[in-house]
This record gives C-alpha cells, sequence and structure tokens, in this order.
C-alpha cells in the first residue's frame, strides 16, 4: 500500500482539494485498496476547521464528498508512517524540509512535479480567489502522481 499525505499551509483549500481529488481517481480506477491518502497543515491558523466553503463547493460541482474532513496539523510520525508527502508551493517544502531534514527517504515533493512543471506552487486560493486555477493544478499534479505510481 502506498501512503501519500498532501500538505498546504492550513488544510482548509490546496491539500484536502488533493486528498480528495486523488482519492476519487484512485476509486474510479479500482485501486482503493492499494492507497491511503491524507492531508495535513503545516500551520496551526485553520486546526478542526472544515474545508473552506467554495473549495468544497467545487469539489461538490465535480461529485466529489469531503464531508467531515477536520485540518489537521502535521506531525513528527508523519514521514515514518507515509510513503510521500507532498507540498503545495515551496513556502511548504521550505516548512517540510525544516520539521524532516535532510529527507533521506526522498519522500519530500511538491505537487506540480507531477504536473511537469517543478517548481511552480499550485495557485492558493485564499489569496487568489481563483478556485478553478487550483483545480486546474491540483487534477494535473494528482493525474501525474496517480500515473508514476501505476507505472511502476
Amino acid at each position: 500500500m502506498t501512503k501519500i499525505l498532501f500538505v498546504c499551509h492550513g488544510n482548509i483549500c490546496r491539500s484536502p482539494t488533493a486528498e480528495f481529488v486523488l482519492k476519487d481517481m484512485v476509486k474510479k480506477a479500482g485501486l482503493e485498496r492499494e492507497f491511503e491518502i491524507a492531508s495535513a497543515a503545516t500551520d496551526t491558523d485553520e486546526l478542526g476547521n472544515p474545508v473552506y466553503p467554495p473549495s468544497r463547493k467545487l469539489l461538490e460541482r465535480h461529485g466529489i464528498d469531503c464531508s467531515g474532513k477536520r485540518a489537521r496539523l502535521l506531525t513528527a510520525a508523519d514521514y515514518e508512517c507515509y510513503d510521500l508527502i507532498i507540498g503545495m508551493d515551496e513556502e511548504n517544502m521550505r516548512k517540510l524540509r525544516r520539521r524532516y531534514g535532510p529527507d533521506p527517504a526522498g519522500k519530500l515533493h511538491s505537487l506540480m512535479e507531477y504536473a511537469g512543471r517543478p517548481g511552480q506552487p499550485v495557485a492558493d486560493p485564499w489569496y487568489t480567489r481563483d478556485f478553478e486555477r487550483t483545480w486546474q493544478d491540483v487534477t494535473a499534479g494528482c493525474a501525474g502522481l496517480l500515473r508514476q505510481l501505476t507505472e511502476k
């Protein structure tokens, strides 16, 4: 089983969108038993809060249910628990490297690497208000990630 953790600042927009988009892709591919997928925050701002309403509505428009999801904080134990820990932007990546150090197992990656756009961030709708652009970034990254994982 491959365990994947998506990470963003507050765990209410980008990382839960990635979590539920990939869960949906995995389900549609009939691969649910092969993956464990979750998301977490690098910061405490939104802990315990549900998915941000515009993000939740975007997921719902695409037939994806994220009910019950609450923001949770990244932990030291996550590095051992997950095979891949995927950040949404360079700030997330800096915080991951600060928390986990040199990443000897090669677990830390940015989502846009999988979309063929390394170094680019997933658009943050908290600031841009462009939830559609975030959707496009997340779906491209998740599709590339799933493709890479299933080709192995």
